[in-house]
C-alpha cells in the first residue's frame, strides 16, 4: 500500500471513530421532579400565608414555623401581582375555570382565546382555562395551579401560579379566613427562602396541558388534598425540618 492510499485509509477510519464518538454521547439527565413536602399544621387557626414578589415565593407558617416554601410564578409587566399587607382566603374551590381567559371550541378544534374576543364563524362555545385549587384572596385574583417555563416566572395575569405537585398542599394548609401577606420582600427571603429550588420539570408536550384535555373535566384531579400532608419530624422545626420543607416529598408526585 502506497502513502497516499495508507493516509486516504487513515482520514476514513478516523472519520469513522469520530462519528461514533459523537453517536455515543449520553443524553442529558432526567430532570427531577418538582415536589415540595407540607406539613400537617397543628392549629389550623394559627396558619398564615407569606409572599415574596421579588422572591417569587410562598411561605406558608404557622407562628414562626414554616409548614411548606414553594416558588411560584407571578403577574407580567402591566399584569402584576397586587400586594396585600392585610388580606384573607376569601374562596376556596378546586374546579375553577376563568371567566376571562381559555379556550373556544367547536366539535374537535380547540383554539386559545378570550371570552370576549370569539372566533370568526358560528358554533363556537368558550371554556374558561382550569385554574384548579383555587384560592382567592381578593375579587378575581388567587392562588392555582398553572404552569411555566424554567425562568419565565413572571408571566400570569396577576394571579399566582404554583406548581402541580404544590397547588393541592397548599390548598389543603389554608381555609376560608387564612391571613395572607403579598409584598416585595418577606424576611423569610433571607432564611429559608434564600436558595429556594425553582421547578424545571416543565414539558410543553406533557398530555395534561393538551388543550383538548384542559377543556374536558379530566383536567381536575379527583384526590383528597389533605392527604399530600405529612407530619413534622418530632424533633420539631430546626435546620433539618426546614431543609426538608424545601426539598421533595418522595411519597406522591401528581405530574402525569
Amino acid at each position: 500500500m502506497n502513502a497516499s492510499r495508507l493516509g486516504t485509509c487513515l482520514s476514513v477510519v478516523g472519520l469513522a471513530l469520530g462519528l461514533a464518538a459523537c453517536s455515543a454521547t449520553p443524553p442529558p439527565a432526567p430532570v427531577k421532579p418538582y415536589n415540595p413536602v407540607a406539613y400537617a399544621p397543628t392549629n389550623p387557626d394559627n396558619v398564615r400565608v407569606k409572599v415574596s414578589l421579588q422572591n417569587r415565593a410562598v411561605y406558608v407558617m404557622e407562628g414562626d414555623e414554616p409548614l411548606m416554601v414553594t416558588a411560584v410564578a407571578i403577574g407580567r409587566p402591566g399584569k402584576e401581582t397586587p400586594t396585600t399587607a392585610n388580606g384573607r382566603v376569601t374562596v376556596k374551590e378546586h374546579r375553577k375555570r376563568s371567566g376571562t381567559y381559555g379556550f373556544w371550541v367547536r366539535g374537535s378544534e380547540v383554539i386559545p382565546g378570550e371570552r370576549t374576543k370569539p372566533p370568526g364563524g358560528s358554533g363556537w362555545r368558550y371554556q374558561g382555562h382550569p385554574m384548579q385549587w383555587w384560592v382567592q384572596w381578593r375579587p378575581a385574583y388567587g392562588f392555582h395551579e398553572g404552569a411555566w417555563p424554567t425562568g419565565h416566572d413572571r408571566r400570569s395575569a396577576g394571579c399566582i401560579r404554583l406548581h402541580r405537585n404544590a397547588a393541592p398542599k397548599f390548598y389543603a394548609l389554608v381555609r376560608v379566613g387564612t391571613p395572607v401577606s403579598i409584598l416585595q420582600t418577606q424576611p423569610e427571603d433571607l432564611t429559608i427562602g434564600r436558595d429556594i429550588e425553582r421547578p424545571s420539570d416543565y414539558n410543553p408536550h406533557d398530555p395534561h396541558y393538551n388543550p383538548a384535555r384542559q377543556v374536558t373535566n379530566a383536567v381536575f384531579d379527583d384526590i383528597n388534598p389533605r392527604t399530600l400532608l405529612v407530619q413534622r419530624p418530632r424533633t420539631g422545626v430546626g435546620s433539618d425540618a426546614v431543609a426538608d420543607t424545601a426539598g421533595r416529598d418522595p411519597r406522591v408526585s401528581l405530574a402525569r
